[in-house]
């Protein structure tokens, strides 16, 4: 496979992610290379391109846990060729869209022709840590440590608290927040009913109570009969002002994987093309900036791919909580209301992580999936993917369909 030159187009030739599952849930006892490689052989499959053509694989994981090398062990399962490279990137909950834009600087430089990227994560099996246990204590208790108190490292203050006073700085208070994720739900159910899932899904095989096969073929978080009123009811969680379990996303399981492969590539192998990337983009700020954070990263992916916001018919902005895609719709609109609600109609229109969830190393993958099945609904256009993530950074894709 010979390189295809500088500056080569990126495209999507397939895509495929698992259900979500929620914490707790079928997929609780499912590893991570186990759940990442029915991601990654159903969108090789599905891309009608052989696996010994994939030159690279990258996976996102936030919360290995006690599993090494995950993307090795994903790519040892997937049928991809033991010879090729695979690597493990953690960069939080953009790590599935760092994972996709690193190996497209290989496709971009020619370096290679094709190549796997996505995510997996199962918050399920994070274990507790015993981190002074080693060396042993002489005396006094022990103190377990659990990751999924979901606060920043490096000031230590939780996310939902990062979200909530952030949130309030726009001026925007819990009922936005409670009415976004009741949005979320309801958009995520018309998507479902009208099968705009059925192109992403893959089923997965997961063992039951008893060990037995179960096999989980759609999203389990979705909560098809939220209300507003059962919202607003809800008590805040970890310290927040806002943020309650039902204006954020479940803590799930699940993973997704993309094929890109060149354009000059696609061309000559014939391979479908079903979405271009361009404008990728990493930003970093604030550690305290959470729900801002997208629209700093969405301008740079929008500026490098020579567009801006008027001409994008969709985004898909995550929400790790309701707060953030009404903050960052906000800061693309430079704080002017009218404008950010003509944002907010094209924002998430399959609904977001809060009704379908969030399995952090998983969830980017499934953002850009999610957006070429929604803008190939629509007959093509043009969206934009934005993520926040880690201590105070984010990232953004710019997609373009036909």
């Amino acid at each position: 496979m010979a390189g295809s030159g500088p500056a080569e187009q990126v495209v999507v030739a397939g895509y495929a992610r698992t259900p979500f599952g929620r914490f707790g849930g079928a997929l609780r006892g499912v590893r991570l290379p186990v759940l990442g490689a029915v991601a990654v052989r159903a969108a090789v499959a599905r891309s009608g391109v052989e696996p010994a053509a994939v030159a690279e694989l990258a996976v996102g994981v936030n919360f290995p846990g006690s599993e090494r090398s995950v993307a090795r062990q994903v790519q040892l399962r997937s049928g991809i060729p033991e010879d090729r490279s695979a690597y493990t990137v953690d960069r939080a909950c953009c790590s599935s869209l760092a994972a996709v834009a690193l190996a497209s600087r290989g496709l971009r430089l020619g370096d290679t022709a094709v190549a796997v990227a996505g995510g997996v994560d199962n918050l399920s099996r994070v274990p507790y840590f015993l981190e002074t246990a080693r060396f042993g204590s002489r005396l006094g208790d022990l103190q377990l440590t659990d990751q999924l108190v979901v606060a920043c490292p490096h000031s230590g203050v939780p996310r939902a608290v990062q979200a909530a006073v952030e949130a309030g700085q726009y001026g925007v208070d819990r009922v936005e927040q409670d009415e976004w994720a009741v949005r979320s739900q309801e958009r995520y159910q018309l998507a479902l009913a009208a099968g705009r899932l059925d192109a992403e899904l893959v089923p997965v095989d997961a063992p039951d109570a008893e060990g037995g096969p179960v096999l989980l073929d759609r999203d389990e978080v979705p909560r098809p009969r939220t209300t507003l009123a059962a919202l607003s009811a809800l008590p805040t969680v970890n310290g927040s002002t806002t943020v309650t379990a039902g204006n954020a996303p479940d803590l799930s399981s699940g993973a997704s994987a993309l094929v890109l492969t060149s354009g000059a590539w696609a061309r000559e192998q014939r391979v479908p093309v079903r979405a271009q990337l361009s404008g990728f983009a990493m930003a970093s700020g604030d550690p305290q900036q959470i729900a801002s954070m997208p629209a700093r990263a969405a301008r740079l992916a929008l500026r490098r791919a020579g567009l801006d916001l008027s001409g994008v018919d969709l985004l898909e902005v995550n929400e790790a909580f309701a707060a953030v895609p009404l903050v960052t719709t906000l800061e693309l609109a430079d704080r002017d209301q009218h404008r950010a609600e003509h944002l907010r109609e094209r924002t998430n229109v399959g609904g977001g992580a809060i009704a379908v969830g969030h399995p952090t190393g998983a969830t980017a993958g499934r953002l850009v999936m999610t957006l070429v099945s929604q803008l190939t609904a629509r007959g093509g256009g043009t969206g934009l993917v934005t993520i926040c993530g880690g201590v105070g950074e984010a990232e953004a894709v710019v997609v373009r369909v036909g």
